[in-house]
């Protein structure tokens, strides 16, 4: 691996793959879409290219002279006015990305999927890369658009296609500037806002464990393989907790019931569909799932990739820290 193309290069996880490149040597071309905020790549020597997933001749050029691409633009959003355009850049501009690097013919190509395009298993069971997508009840665009692109990903692979598809959890650490939701969790705690926890629980990881996982992928991944890319299983309780002492704040937090989060989902995606129309805090699909626990075995990279994880604790401190440093933090 000599030259990465990276888009979504400018992105809470792209951009710490950016770094974890350098590291090893790499030199790096970043695809940024115009007028994207590039406050995650100050200061880094990489080449910047324009260009967009829904333009394939841009895709052409960025790609060209590059033996390695980690593809990783998508949108992130669980409500939109347009769903359609969730649907263009994911699957639609996925597709394009991963043609453009066939025609160029790249060595080695890393898709970025996601652990929600894998199914939970019952309760508190663990998943893990072979557990089917159940979530088609629930009919959450960005949910079903990284399923569908994450298959089309893998049948390019099985007709020759040099792809391995890694799935990311709930990822945590430096470089969450919008924040992500699991960010969001973080400032709201340290803040003292967090108004209390549900019955459920997620599977979160160190951001920059997921870059290094990302280029472990590239190195050691087998063609047409899955790899998700997550450390620990906590409850929303555990995790809350443990932000709070980190944070050196005091929570006392209360248990909420569902019914009422999915109330509160309800009448916030209905406001924002008919009244503000912007993102809302939380939609009723998004309340549905949020109240599940979406726990994975995530052995399979560790074990094939060697991929290690640093510790929980030392992943929410530097959390805090970075929330701290961009103002997002006041205490």
């Amino acid at each position: 691996m000599k030259k990465a193309l990276v888009t979504g290069a400018a992105g809470f996880i792209g951009s710490n793959v950016v770094r974890e490149l350098l590291r090893e040597g790499v030199e790096v071309r970043a695809l940024i879409r115009a007028g994207e905020n590039l406050r995650n790549l100050d200061g880094l020597d990489v080449e910047r290219v324009e260009g967009d997933v829904l333009d394939p001749d841009s895709l052409r050029g960025a790609v060209r002279g590059c033996d390695t691409l980690f593809h990783l633009a998508a949108i992130y959003k669980f409500w939109s006015e347009n769903p359609r355009e969730i649907y263009e850049v994911n699957i639609r501009g996925g597709n394009h990305m991963l043609l453009a690097a066939r025609e160029a013919g790249v060595e080695k190509i890393v898709y970025t999927s996601s652990m929600a395009a894998i199914g939970l298993a019952p309760g508190k069971q663990s998943g893990n890369e072979d557990t089917a997508f159940n979530m088609f009840r629930y009919k959450i665009d960005y949910i079903l658009t990284k399923y569908i692109s994450e298959m089309n990903a893998l049948d390019m692979a099985r007709f020759g296609l040099p792809l391995v598809v890694v799935n990311p959890t709930v990822p945590l650490g430096p470089g969450d500037i919008v924040p992500t939701p699991s960010g969001k969790l973080v400032v709201d705690v340290a803040n003292g806002k967090f108004p209390g926890y549900i019955d459920a629980g997620i599977t979160v990881v160190d951001v920059r464990d997921v870059a290094r996982g990302h280029v472990l992928a590239a190195q050691k991944g087998r063609i047409g393989e899955k790899y998700l890319l997550g450390r620990q299983t906590v409850t929303f309780k555990e995790m809350a907790d443990l932000v709070a002492r980190v944070a050196g704040v005091k929570l006392r937090l209360v248990k909420l019931p569902k019914a009422a989060m999915f109330a509160y989902g309800w009448a916030a995606e209905r406001a924002a569909d008919r009244y503000t129309h912007k993102e809302p805090v939380l939609t009723y699909a998004g309340a549905r799932t949020a109240s599940l626990y979406a726990y994975y075995d995530c052995s399979k990279a560790p074990k094939e990739l060697g991929l290690t994880f640093r510790p929980l604790e030392e992943t929410v401190r530097d959390s805090v820290a970075w929330f701290r440093e961009i103002g997002l933090i006041r205490t």
